[in-house]
């Protein structure tokens, strides 16, 4: 597996295929392969004729998994993306993020519009700039003595999820503390890069996706049908909008 180093971090990423590079950044407490390859996102793009890059972020997958909370700041992670682009020697790329990839993908166009050529933001719509939430109950289910201990039902979700994924639980939980940072909207509204918002129609976490693709210059929606924040990651309208969106972009 090849690594780089960020801000003294070794983290982890694939790197595949052969055309337009598009860097992959996947949501809490998944990883490169739970979010990206298991789903088909990976075989579709690069028999669509892209080179895919998929990042495990830190605290996630085989990559470093710090104990901090401090260390999850939005601005580190989007620094991480950043630093495998320069690492690879890429210029621009386009870049999609799903959930708090999504977030991490807003900072990174935000902070890095020289590398980012386009975005798509699935998973997340105006829960980048409202907030998401509330995630206490979701820290304590992470940090819980074992998943029979827990009784709210996100918080549930969350915790057999990341033991489904073999995710590091002290790491996710500071993760989770640190990683919810929100962007305002004058803020959205400087992302100038050509931006797809995809989220679920029955997603009750990402909030609206036109909502936000409103605030951005260069934004459209897209609804994906009957899909909740879990299930609509695999979808095929997704994956066709995805396809469409980059054919079509400048």
């Amino acid at each position: 597996m090849p690594t780089f180093l960020s801000d003294g971090l070794t983290l982890a990423y694939v790197d595949e295929g052969h055309g337009e590079p598009i860097l992959l950044i996947h949501g809490f407490a998944s990883n490169r392969d739970v979010n990206w390859r298991y789903p088909g996102w990976i075989d579709t793009l690069t028999k669509a004729g892209r080179r895919v890059i998929a990042i495990d972020n830190r605290g996630h997958g085989e990559s470093e998994k710090p104990h901090e909370p401090l260390r999850y700041r939005v601005a580190a992670m989007a620094h991480d993306a950043f630093s495998l682009i320069r690492h690879l020697g890429l210029g621009r790329v386009d870049v999609m993020g799903y959930s708090m990839g999504a977030r991490i993908s807003a900072f990174l166009a935000l902070e890095h519009p020289e590398v980012v050529r386009s975005v798509v933001l699935a998973g997340l719509g105006m829960g980048l700039v409202d907030g998401t939430g509330p995630w206490e109950p979701i820290v304590a289910a992470l940090e819980a003595p074992s998943a029979a201990d827990i009784r709210h039902k996100t918080g549930l979700m969350f915790r057999r999820f990341a033991e489904q994924t073999g995710g590091d639980l002290a790491a996710l939980a500071a993760c989770m503390r640190a990683s919810r940072e929100t962007m305002p909207a004058d803020r959205v509204m400087r992302i100038t890069a050509p931006a797809l918002v995809a989220v679920g129609t029955r997603d009750v976490i990402a909030g609206s996706a036109q909502g936000l693709a409103d605030l951005l210059p260069n934004g459209r929606a897209l609804d994906i049908p009957d899909r909740d924040h879990m299930l609509a990651v695999g979808d095929k309208a997704f994956k066709a909008g995805v396809l469409a969106f980059l054919d079509a972009r400048p």
